[in-house]
């Protein structure tokens, strides 16, 4: 099993790091602290050990195996399970990775099972061990407090960076790039995708709030959860507005693009118009030498002196009128 770390807490200070999860279940009862267990991509077979051990509910479990969650949270008796959908934006390819944190919480644990390699836990587990310690004697409560915090932390780069994008998207369409509505879409998804992924979180931190605002020891925990739940809100005020601005980027590029193609038909009709009007000019002389130049004999002044200047005044003045005529109506 990808064990990321195992310890035992007590009184915010980490007195065991056994070596097997039994060990750790069994410590953790009779040492009176806190169990917390980081899984990495863990199996049907080694997550279903852990449920044993724990007795976690069979559902959460099925939901923490199946994977593809939306962002939950569900109470099963006295134990929580979240499902929480981190990501990270990628400078290189502009494009936003998601992922999956399934969080089992009871009164003395906290395993955290991680499909993805966002977030860092390591990183939230040393803060609090290192400069936290007062907040991690809180509990399981604080712990989760450190997870949904370095997760939400980790979508205002997200945010930053589909703002980028978005504002990219104005260039490229005044610039009349083909590719933009392609471009558009593609970041209409990832938008879609970053809202489901934060969507619920401040019904999901209202729900912890209540449950833990009768504790008078988790005071503190309140008030950092709360502060959570304001960075989730504005993150969702920001994806909202960013759906709009792509919205009306679309329906601009739509507009432009139907600029474009009826600009492109009047022309084309302008170059259709010429062509028109120089096949008529042209065919006109074309006809009449075409009939005087049938071999016959008895034709109307084929034998008159003035016949062949005729013919030409003739063709001249045909092609004349009608290269006025068709001058006059913009034709050419």
């Amino acid at each position: 099993m990808t064990i990321v770390d195992n310890a035992i807490y007590k009184d915010g200070k980490r007195i065991l790091a056994p070596t097997t999860l039994q060990e750790t279940f069994e410590e953790c009862e009779r040492l009176g602290g806190m169990a917390w267990v980081g899984l990495y991509r863990p199996d049907e077979a080694e997550l279903q050990e852990v449920a044993e051990e724990l007795n976690l509910h069979e559902l959460a479990v099925e939901d923490a195996l199946a994977g593809g969650q939306r962002a939950k949270l569900e109470h099963y008796d006295d134990d929580r399970f979240f499902v929480l959908i981190p990501a990270r934006y990628i400078d290189e390819t502009e494009t936003v990775e998601f992922g999956e944190l399934n969080v089992f919480v009871g009164a003395n644990f906290v395993v955290t099972v991680r499909h993805s390699e966002v977030p860092d836990l390591s990183r939230v587990r040393r803060h609090l061990e290192r400069d936290r310690p007062e907040r991690l004697a809180a509990g399981t409560s604080a712990v989760v407090h450190g997870i949904l915090d370095s997760v939400v932390d980790d979508y205002f780069p997200v945010a930053d960076g589909l703002d980028n994008d978005i504002a990219e998207i104005e260039d490229q369409i005044f610039a009349g790039d083909g590719n933009v509505s392609r471009r558009i879409y593609q970041l209409s998804r990832e938008v879609v995708n970053f809202q489901r992924a934060i969507r619920s979180l401040p019904y999901m931190l209202e729900n912890m709030i209540e449950n833990l605002e009768a504790d008078p020891s988790k005071v503190e925990v309140v008030r950092k959860l709360r502060d959570v739940q304001d960075h989730t809100e504005q993150l969702n005020d920001r994806v909202m507005a960013m759906r709009t601005m792509l919205e009306h980027a679309l329906e601009l590029d739509s507009t432009l693009t139907s600029k474009k193609l009826a600009e492109e038909s009047v022309r084309q009709n302008d170059q259709v118009k010429k062509i028109s009007s120089w096949a008529a000019i042209i065919f006109a002389p074309q006809l009449i030498g075409s009939i005087y130049g049938m071999n016959f004999d008895r034709m109307p002044e084929l034998h008159w002196v003035w016949g062949y200047p005729f013919a030409l005044g003739l063709m001249l003045a045909i092609a004349v009128v009608l290269y006025a005529l068709f001058r006059r109506n913009d034709w050419m």
